[in-house]
């Protein structure tokens, strides 16, 4: 463990010390804040039979009959929601296939005058689908990132690696961020074990960071498939109290998720102390609460149960042509009052 946290470290380390004087005031407002954004896209895939995918499922031929003309409007509607939160500073994306798809979704859609950029590294899940990160390359700038494998080959068991992301504000922040897709509850005990296995991973290398890195802002983003008040969520948080999960704090909207009649927040987004302290570097702060972005065009009605569900780009094997069954999350950072000159 300690061999791979050292490893980690080294390839995000930072340049120079991040304790460091602010730069002179005079950005405006708008500038200045940070939106940090996370969504479950379900299954954004390509159109190729690949090796991870032997049955063909998301093909032309295959159960899905995922054609090209679906993939753009997949596409298209990844677009609209970017759009319709007045395009986020950087966005965690889960379920996405590969570099393809995200490079279709930079450059062939209006995304592309926006100037987004995207992280991205290929893991052993056996879904074939990965986590991913957006940026804006204007607002924020990548100065490292790796991926942290999450699998257990002694158990035959391979998932999505955590994706670690370092980078720069327009301003000058640093922010560390983590992309992560916790696996499901199917599988039972089982199941279970690896999910705590994993969120105490993810809780060492957080809080490892956050000791090697006081003065940057951490923000842990990703679908944990479980309510924040689990008992494997808050085991995995339970080891410090530098870490605040902002879904245990009053967060706006039913929900992220819907399952069976009830919306929970799944998904869900963690930080650092320091983004709630305005004495402490950096001097982003946390503006209000988390929340979940819902729009009409997001949501559908619930014909199983009362109300709305979001609306998701398949029903079983039946194409409904939506957007997502998840909601996306987030938060915005904007300068502390008060923050150290």
């Amino acid at each position: 463990m300690k061999s791979i946290l050292h490893t980690l470290i080294l390839v995000i380390a930072l340049a120079a010390c991040c304790c460091r004087a602010y730069a002179q005031q005079g950005h405006g407002a708008d500038n200045q804040q940070v939106r940090v954004a996370f969504w479950n896209v379900e299954n954004f895939f390509d159109t190729e039979r690949d090796t991870l995918h032997e049955d063909g499922e998301f093909c032309p031929q295959g159960e899905k009959h995922w054609t090209r003309k679906r993939f753009e409007e997949k596409r298209a509607h990844i677009y609209k929601t970017l759009a319709a939160m007045e395009f986020p500073t950087v966005v965690g994306m889960a379920e996405v296939e590969n570099d393809y798809v995200l490079r279709e979704l930079c450059l062939n859609t209006p995304l592309r005058r926006m100037r987004y950029k995207y992280v991205h590294y290929e893991s052993p899940d056996r879904r074939g689908i990965d986590n991913a990160l957006l940026y804006r390359s204007d607002r924020f700038e990548v100065t490292g990132s790796t991926a942290v494998s999450m699998s257990d080959s002694s158990a035959d068991f391979y998932t999505r690696d955590l994706l670690l992301v370092q980078g720069k504000t327009i301003d000058g922040d640093t922010l560390i961020l983590l992309v992560l897709h916790l696996p499901s509850k199917r599988g039972g005990v089982e199941a279970d074990k690896h999910r705590a296995r994993i969120m105490h991973r993810i809780s060492y290398i957080m809080d490892s960071l956050r000791m090697r890195h006081p003065c940057a802002g951490i923000v842990a983003m990703g679908d944990f498939n479980a309510d924040p008040n689990d008992a494997t969520i808050r085991k995995g948080l339970s080891a410090g109290e530098g870490f605040i999960n902002l879904m245990t704090h009053n967060p706006e909207g039913l929900g992220s998720y819907k399952y069976q009649g009830y919306w929970s927040f799944i998904d869900q987004i963690i930080i650092s102390s320091n983004l709630y302290n305005a004495k402490q570097l950096p001097r982003l702060c946390v503006d209000g609460c988390a929340k979940a972005f819902s729009r009409p065009f997001l949501l559908c009605e619930d014909k199983g149960h009362m109300g709305v569900v979001p609306f998701r780009t398949y029903w079983g094997p039946r194409y409904r042509g939506g957007f997502s069954d998840h909601l996306p999350v987030y938060i915005d950072l904007t300068p502390c009052a008060t923050s150290i000159r």
